[in-house]
């Protein structure tokens, strides 16, 4: 179904393999509007994204920041494995443990006798306008913000410039919180009708259990598709060597959503034995990768993994992998997603299908999902965020973030993540490092890439991701058509030169 879009017979053993700039989709007779097109996707049997995407597992890239925010914008990140094994479950613990309520369940307080000076230190540290105020049985007795200190005496108690208890605005979390979720409308009404900025939550034993604001209701309201699990956390994968139970068992325990294999050639059968055997040991669904042909997918499909939901696609693609140029080996990205997928459709098994590398703009993602994918895995297009855990550098002015292959020669030193090329550490790098353009926040990058997507998917007449499985043609594009879909034959102002000796146009 999918191969056969671009062009590949099985029956070849010498097919013409594609990668994203060989091709370009053809557009249909569409009555789909970008707004209207549905990019929700199933990444296990028990989870589902509002926004198909992933972040690669590189240490360049995903930590808990990174997590946090794309998680926040519908989709997920996969924590990396170049650290210990117990910095990647803290990891793991860390995005768990981050709010997404609205209710803020650890804020700062205050005591009754603690000096104005104080309160004024703590809420310039802390960055907040309010403290609920405390006493020593762990009643709430008043609060105390900003407003009341401007003019309080540096000498003066908390207890004499509060808010007491008896002229509070309060509420039990059960009136507001129904199934983890924040009943947004219900708190504003609250907040606006007696003018407060803060509205103090308590237990059903009258003791203060949060604090929510106006700020967090609006934060809400402007992420209506985070990626939650079943208790209202937010998702989280990490990735995982085939051969490293106790890494496993401990991020299987910490909660993990999904453990990501990540191993470079996924058709390894001792890789493959060796997480049967882990699979039958935890809870947590598993996505097992790379693979990259029609076979390794049957493989796959057809072994004793347990809890299998997804399968990781892509050798060699990657813009810091090195692995063809030194090795041989390798499939363009696009190829092998429709290779990957039409055995996934045709086993009729449930599992996603994640295109992973080579991934370098909006319309990649369009192609590998109109090639058969569920989802697609990034590693360049986060690794500019504030979000990615690298240093950024100024080159000539302009801002950039570093940015490293998981086998370039610095990340091969670190030796966590030294076996993802082989079990016996390699000295041959398959990758490189050096600097990407910063790019800001994820939630301005995922955002650009949904309405790009959106709009792609409506050039097709998609409203969702299984319509553009069915609707999606392929055209094979020349050397001139690749030149023709950029722009050309202009130059930008930034960059034009002082003097030419001929016309540039």
């Amino acid at each position: 179904m999918f191969a056969e879009k671009l062009g590949i017979d099985y029956e070849c053993r010498l097919n013409e393999h594609l990668a994203f700039d060989d091709v370009s989709l053809l557009p249909s007779e569409s009555s789909v509007e970008p707004y209207e097109v549905d990019l929700s996707t199933w990444l296990t049997p028990e989870h589902v994204l509002a926004v198909p995407i992933l972040s690669s597992p590189m240490d360049r890239v995903t930590e808990v920041e990174m997590c946090i925010a794309l998680a926040r914008e519908g989709g997920i990140g996969i924590l990396h494995r170049n650290c210990s094994i117990e910095k990647e479950v803290e990891m793991v613990k860390r995005v768990k443990r981050e709010e997404i309520s609205g209710i803020i369940r650890d804020p700062v307080t205050t005591t009754p006798d603690t000096p104005i000076s104080s309160v004024i230190k703590l809420m310039q540290e802390k960055r907040v306008s309010g403290l609920p105020v405390i006493d020593h049985s762990g009643e709430l007795v008043g609060i105390i913000t900003r407003r009341d200190v401007l003019a309080a005496r540096p000498d003066a108690l908390v207890k004499d410039e509060m808010t007491p208890r008896e002229k509070l605005v309060t509420c039990m979390e059960n009136e507001i919180l129904v199934d983890g979720k924040l009943m947004t409308e219900k708190v504003k009404e609250l907040l606006h009708s007696h003018r407060i900025e803060k509205l103090l939550v308590l237990n059903s034993e009258g003791r203060l259990s949060g604090l929510v604001t106006f700020k967090d209701i609006l934060r809400l309201e402007e992420n209506p598709h985070v990626s939650r699990d079943s208790e209202g956390r937010l998702m989280v994968g990490a990735a995982i060597s085939p051969f490293d139970r106790k890494r496993a068992l401990a991020l299987d325990a910490a909660g993990v959503d999904v453990l990501v294999v990540d191993v470079a050639h996924g058709l390894n059968l001792n890789a493959l034995s060796s997480m049967e055997k882990i699979s039958k040991e935890v809870n947590a669904w598993i996505i097992y990768g790379n693979i990259a042909t029609r076979e390794a997918a049957e493989e796959v499909i057809s072994s004793d993994i347990e809890n299998l939901a997804g399968l990781r696609v892509g050798l060699g693609g990657g813009s810091i992998c090195l692995t063809t140029h030194v090795t041989g080996v390798g499939v363009p990205t696009l190829t092998a997603t429709a290779l990957v997928a039409d055995a996934v459709y045709e086993s009729k098994a449930k599992l996603s299908v994640i295109a992973d590398g080579g991934i370098r703009n909006s319309g990649d993602i369009v192609k590998a999902l109109g090639a058969g994918a569920n989802a697609v895995m990034c590693g360049y297009l986060f690794a500019g965020t504030d979000e990615a855990p690298s240093e950024k550098v100024y080159i000539r002015g302009v801002p950039m973030k570093r940015y490293r292959g998981m086998a370039s020669p610095s990340a091969i030193r670190d030796r966590y993540a030294a076996d993802r090329y082989a079990r016996k550490v390699k000295e041959v790098p398959e990758g490189v490092e050096g600097v990407v353009p910063y790019r800001g926040s994820v939630r301005t990058v995922v955002r650009d890439l949904v309405a790009a997507i959106q709009a792609g998917f409506g050039y097709v007449g998609a409203r969702n991701i299984e319509e553009l499985w069915r609707k999606s043609v392929f055209s094979k594009r020349t050397i001139v058509g690749m030149h023709e879909a950029l722009p050309h034959d202009v130059l930008p102002e930034t960059q034009f030169p002082e003097k030419y000796d001929k016309p540039w146009f």
